[in-house]
Protein backbone atom coordinates (compact mmCIF):
# COMPACT_ATOMS: atom_id res chain seq x y z
CA UNK A 1 0.00 0.00 0.00
CA UNK A 2 2.77 2.75 -1.49
CA UNK A 3 1.06 6.14 -0.98
CA UNK A 4 -2.38 5.32 0.02
CA UNK A 5 -2.62 8.90 1.06
CA UNK A 6 -1.55 10.39 -2.74
CA UNK A 7 -3.73 7.65 -4.08
CA UNK A 8 -7.03 8.80 -2.08
CA UNK A 9 -6.38 12.36 -2.31
CA UNK A 10 -6.09 12.14 -6.15
CA UNK A 11 -9.29 9.82 -6.17
CA UNK A 12 -10.71 12.34 -3.77
CA UNK A 13 -9.58 15.25 -5.92
CA UNK A 14 -10.86 13.80 -9.46
CA UNK A 15 -14.08 12.99 -7.88
CA UNK A 16 -14.52 16.65 -7.13
CA UNK A 17 -13.22 18.05 -10.32
CA UNK A 18 -15.62 16.19 -12.50
CA UNK A 19 -18.52 17.10 -9.98
CA UNK A 20 -17.51 20.84 -10.35
CA UNK A 21 -17.43 20.62 -14.02
CA UNK A 22 -20.95 18.89 -14.38
CA UNK A 23 -22.40 20.93 -11.60
CA UNK A 24 -21.09 24.48 -13.94
CA UNK A 25 -22.23 22.99 -16.57
CA UNK A 26 -26.07 22.26 -15.17
CA UNK A 27 -25.96 25.78 -13.71
CA UNK A 28 -24.91 27.46 -16.69
CA UNK A 29 -26.36 25.43 -19.11
CA UNK A 30 -30.07 25.97 -17.37
CA UNK A 31 -29.39 29.27 -17.60
CA UNK A 32 -28.71 30.11 -21.12
CA UNK A 33 -31.56 27.51 -22.30
CA UNK A 34 -34.39 29.61 -20.44
CA UNK A 35 -32.31 32.50 -21.70
CA UNK A 36 -32.99 31.92 -25.52
CA UNK A 37 -35.73 29.65 -25.18
CA UNK A 38 -38.21 31.39 -22.72
CA UNK A 39 -37.36 35.07 -21.62
CA UNK A 40 -34.22 37.11 -22.12
CA UNK A 41 -31.50 37.51 -19.60
CA UNK A 42 -28.78 39.97 -19.85
CA UNK A 43 -25.73 38.18 -20.97
CA UNK A 44 -23.56 40.66 -20.22
CA UNK A 45 -24.16 40.81 -16.85
CA UNK A 46 -23.97 36.71 -16.60
CA UNK A 47 -20.66 36.70 -18.19
CA UNK A 48 -19.20 39.08 -15.81
CA UNK A 49 -20.54 37.44 -12.83
CA UNK A 50 -19.49 34.06 -14.06
CA UNK A 51 -15.99 34.74 -15.16
CA UNK A 52 -14.56 34.58 -11.62
CA UNK A 53 -16.36 30.97 -11.28
CA UNK A 54 -14.68 29.71 -14.41
CA UNK A 55 -11.57 31.17 -13.59
CA UNK A 56 -11.49 29.43 -10.54
CA UNK A 57 -12.78 26.51 -11.93
CA UNK A 58 -9.90 26.70 -14.64
CA UNK A 59 -7.46 26.97 -11.34
CA UNK A 60 -8.68 24.07 -9.75
CA UNK A 61 -8.46 22.22 -12.74
CA UNK A 62 -4.88 23.26 -13.22
CA UNK A 63 -3.60 22.91 -9.49
CA UNK A 64 -5.84 19.56 -8.52
CA UNK A 65 -6.30 17.60 -11.27
CA UNK A 66 -4.53 14.03 -10.51
CA UNK A 67 -1.81 12.92 -13.34
CA UNK A 68 -0.68 9.58 -13.45
CA UNK A 69 2.00 7.59 -15.27
CA UNK A 70 1.52 5.31 -18.18
CA UNK A 71 1.64 2.44 -15.99
CA UNK A 72 -1.28 3.70 -13.74
CA UNK A 73 0.52 4.78 -10.52
CA UNK A 74 0.09 8.53 -9.33
CA UNK A 75 2.70 10.57 -10.38
CA UNK A 76 1.03 14.05 -9.03
CA UNK A 77 -2.14 13.94 -6.65
CA UNK A 78 -2.37 17.42 -7.08
CA UNK A 79 -3.38 19.91 -4.52
CA UNK A 80 -5.69 19.34 -1.83
CA UNK A 81 -9.61 20.79 -2.88
CA UNK A 82 -10.37 20.40 0.87
CA UNK A 83 -7.86 22.83 2.20
CA UNK A 84 -8.14 25.59 4.18
CA UNK A 85 -7.77 29.29 3.61
CA UNK A 86 -7.70 30.64 -0.04
CA UNK A 87 -9.13 27.20 -1.85
CA UNK A 88 -12.16 27.59 0.74
CA UNK A 89 -12.65 31.08 0.00
CA UNK A 90 -12.67 30.45 -4.08
CA UNK A 91 -14.94 27.46 -3.24
CA UNK A 92 -17.01 29.67 -1.83
CA UNK A 93 -17.08 31.96 -4.45
CA UNK A 94 -17.88 29.29 -6.92
CA UNK A 95 -20.86 28.50 -4.58
CA UNK A 96 -22.25 31.55 -4.02
CA UNK A 97 -21.86 32.57 -8.29
CA UNK A 98 -23.68 29.38 -8.64
CA UNK A 99 -26.30 30.49 -6.34
CA UNK A 100 -26.79 34.05 -7.95
CA UNK A 101 -26.54 32.31 -11.88
CA UNK A 102 -29.80 29.99 -10.33
CA UNK A 103 -31.20 33.41 -8.57
CA UNK A 104 -31.21 35.29 -12.48
CA UNK A 105 -32.44 32.40 -14.19
CA UNK A 106 -35.68 32.33 -11.89
CA UNK A 107 -35.92 36.09 -10.54
CA UNK A 108 -34.46 38.05 -13.64
CA UNK A 109 -31.57 40.75 -14.05
CA UNK A 110 -32.51 42.09 -10.80
CA UNK A 111 -30.77 38.89 -8.94
CA UNK A 112 -27.52 39.89 -9.80
CA UNK A 113 -27.78 42.18 -6.81
CA UNK A 114 -27.16 39.26 -4.89
CA UNK A 115 -23.72 38.94 -6.30
CA UNK A 116 -22.12 41.83 -3.61
CA UNK A 117 -22.55 39.53 -1.17
CA UNK A 118 -19.35 38.29 -2.35
CA UNK A 119 -17.08 41.27 -2.27
CA UNK A 120 -18.43 41.96 1.49
CA UNK A 121 -17.91 38.73 2.72
CA UNK A 122 -14.04 38.92 1.48
CA UNK A 123 -13.60 42.47 2.46
CA UNK A 124 -14.78 40.82 5.79
CA UNK A 125 -12.68 37.93 5.98
CA UNK A 126 -9.52 40.18 5.08
CA UNK A 127 -10.69 42.74 8.00
CA UNK A 128 -11.02 39.70 10.43
CA UNK A 129 -7.68 38.34 9.37
CA UNK A 130 -5.30 41.21 9.80
CA UNK A 131 -7.31 42.49 13.09
CA UNK A 132 -6.51 38.89 14.59
CA UNK A 133 -2.96 39.23 13.45
CA UNK A 134 -2.83 42.21 14.65
CA UNK A 135 -4.06 41.52 18.00
CA UNK A 136 -1.75 38.45 18.22
CA UNK A 137 1.40 40.92 17.65
CA UNK A 138 0.53 43.18 20.24
CA UNK A 139 1.70 40.90 22.69
CA UNK A 140 5.26 40.49 21.37
CA UNK A 141 6.07 43.84 22.32
CA UNK A 142 6.92 42.69 26.05
CA UNK A 143 4.86 43.09 29.27
CA UNK A 144 1.11 43.61 28.16
CA UNK A 145 -0.43 46.84 29.49
CA UNK A 146 -2.84 45.74 31.97
CA UNK A 147 -0.54 43.53 34.15
CA UNK A 148 0.31 43.91 37.23
CA UNK A 149 3.50 44.49 38.66
CA UNK A 150 3.42 40.71 40.21
CA UNK A 151 3.22 38.97 36.91
CA UNK A 152 -0.62 38.21 37.50
CA UNK A 153 -3.07 40.57 34.71
CA UNK A 154 -5.58 42.92 36.69
CA UNK A 155 -8.26 40.34 36.13
CA UNK A 156 -6.91 37.92 38.43
CA UNK A 157 -4.81 34.46 37.50
CA UNK A 158 -5.20 32.39 34.49
CA UNK A 159 -7.19 28.88 35.22
CA UNK A 160 -4.32 27.23 34.65
CA UNK A 161 -2.47 29.10 37.15
CA UNK A 162 -5.17 28.64 39.40
CA UNK A 163 -5.35 24.96 39.07
CA UNK A 164 -1.58 24.45 39.64
CA UNK A 165 -1.87 26.99 42.62
CA UNK A 166 -4.85 24.98 44.01
CA UNK A 167 -2.45 21.56 43.40
CA UNK A 168 0.51 23.20 45.32
CA UNK A 169 -1.34 23.81 48.27
CA UNK A 170 -2.45 20.21 48.45
CA UNK A 171 -6.34 21.12 47.60
CA UNK A 172 -6.62 18.32 44.94
CA UNK A 173 -4.81 14.80 46.13
CA UNK A 174 -5.64 11.19 45.54
CA UNK A 175 -6.59 8.93 48.35
CA UNK A 176 -5.18 5.49 48.06
CA UNK A 177 -6.86 2.20 49.99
Amino acid sequence: MAQKATKVQAARNAASLNRLHLISLAVNGVFLLVNFLLSSRNLYLWLIFALPSLAIELWFERSARPSFSPDGTVRRAGEDLEAKGLTEWMWDITYWTWGCIGLATVLGNRAWWAWVVIPAYSAWLAWTTFSGARSGLQGLGGASQDAAPGGVSAAGPSKRQAKMEKREKGGQRVAYR
